[in-house]
């Protein structure tokens, strides 16, 4: 049996739980260690020999389609489909109906894995569900299995049923769009291909496999990803710059005398680093950065644009494109309840900030501080409470 060669990859949805940082962009487009999380379901198929990928777009599929491009640069050839309502993970596989023939990869694209993660799958000869052992199985599907042949699959279920979690990759043939028919979700659709008599099995994996839900999971990601980056160093390093670890700077970059870089770092291209900052492990600098002397950042990512003023701490914390920050911002860090939707979630994390925010000299944020996008923070405050997009605290 030959391997599966080409691929479907579900990008349509929105990702709330992961708001301010979707209120304009799409989950799979949030970047973890300066690559959106996308690219490396893309690059995990095409180093797989994956060639011919099917992306289901949605929710600003602009931005999918103007970055991915045709797929020449990631070595891949893309079709694109849209699915207009985001209903379910079945309606949005039905989309890419017609576009492909005999088996295939379904793969969700706000997933992190890596090649090895679908390796083995790449050869599964009949409908088959990636699963991965798990403690914690409370937010995931459960599959029941006896002798690598799915039994059940339960949604969140509250008691412990078994350790292996779906992980929303699937290896399937054509023959799946005719047994869709009209459920919307994937799990409805196995369930109802086992009742039929359908053999489902089941392929354990032992690769990277990492899920974004909240916006703090985009740390533990981005840790995980810096960890594989290869040491790269661009642009201009004045001398009495130390540099340890594994560290990627960006072409264009200028690293000022006396900094401090401790890897796994990435700085992006174009940036303004120093002189005598600090950065220190886990931390990602997305490109055209610019931070200022004797500022400190550590286990954080900063993307595209943003500006740091002096003096400034920014620990364990998340800032969006195109912040402007004066000096002596401090992102306190700890243990926190972090309410979304009804769940109330303990987390030990710093600030939160969306796109375009204005800070003020010497602010304060307490741990879990989440700051909308566009908001404003005129200078001395001490932020207690989340604030709203567009919010402004004088």
């Amino acid at each position: 049996m030959e391997r599966i060669e080409q691929a479907v990859i579900l990008a349509a949805g929105e990702g709330q739980r992961l708001r301010p940082f979707t209120a304009s962009k799409p989950k799979v487009m949030i970047p973890i260690a300066n690559k959106p999380i996308l690219r490396y379901v893309i690059e995990a198929g095409a180093r797989n020999g994956i060639r011919r990928i099917v992306i289901v777009v949605g929710y600003r599929k602009d931005q999918v389609i103007d970055y991915f491009g045709a797929g020449e640069s990631f070595d891949v050839e893309i079709d694109y489909v849209e699915q207009k309502q985001q209903l379910g993970t079945a309606h949005a596989l039905k989309q890419a109906r017609g576009r492909l023939s005999g088996r295939f990869l379904t793969l969700s694209g706000d997933n992190i894995i890596e090649p090895d993660t679908i390796s083995e799958l790449i050869q599964a000869e009949t409908t088959t569900i990636l699963v991965r052992e798990q403690e914690n199985i409370s937010k995931y599907g459960v599959i029941e299995a006896e002798n690598g042949v799915v039994t059940s699959i339960v949604e969140k279920p509250k008691e412990t049923l078994s350790h292996l979690v779906n992980t929303g990759i699937y290896a399937f043939s054509d023959d799946i769009f005719d047994l869709i028919e009209q459920e919307t979700d994937l799990t409805s659709v196995i369930l109802n291909m086992i009742t039929q008599g359908h053999e489902v099995k089941t392929c354990q994996v032992t690769g990277t496999w990492l899920d974004v839900v909240y916006p703090w999971d985009m740390l533990q990601l981005n840790d995980s990803a810096l960890a594989k980056i290869s040491p790269v160093t661009g642009g201009t390093i004045e001398s009495g710059v130390s540099i340890k670890g594994l560290v990627s700077v960006g072409k264009g970059t200028t690293i000022r005398s006396n900094s401090y870089i401790v890897g796994p770092a990435i700085i992006g291209e174009n940036c303004e680093i120093g002189p005598s900052v600090c950065i220190l492990p886990s931390t990602s600098i997305g490109d055209n950065v610019c931070i200022s002397p004797f500022t400190i950042i550590e286990n954080s990512i900063i993307a595209d644009g943003v500006e740091i003023g002096p003096s400034s701490h920014v620990l364990d914390s998340i800032i969006d494109r195109g912040c402007q920050i004066t000096g002596h911002f401090v992102t306190q860090s700890g243990e926190t309840e972090i309410k979304v939707d009804d769940e109330h979630n303990l987390v030990h994390i710093g600030a939160m900030l969306g796109e375009h925010c204005s800070i003020g000299d010497s602010v304060v944020t307490a741990p879990g501080i989440i700051i909308g996008n566009h908001c404003r923070v005129k200078a001395l405050k001490s932020l207690e409470k989340s604030i709203p997009d567009e919010g402004l605290v004088v």
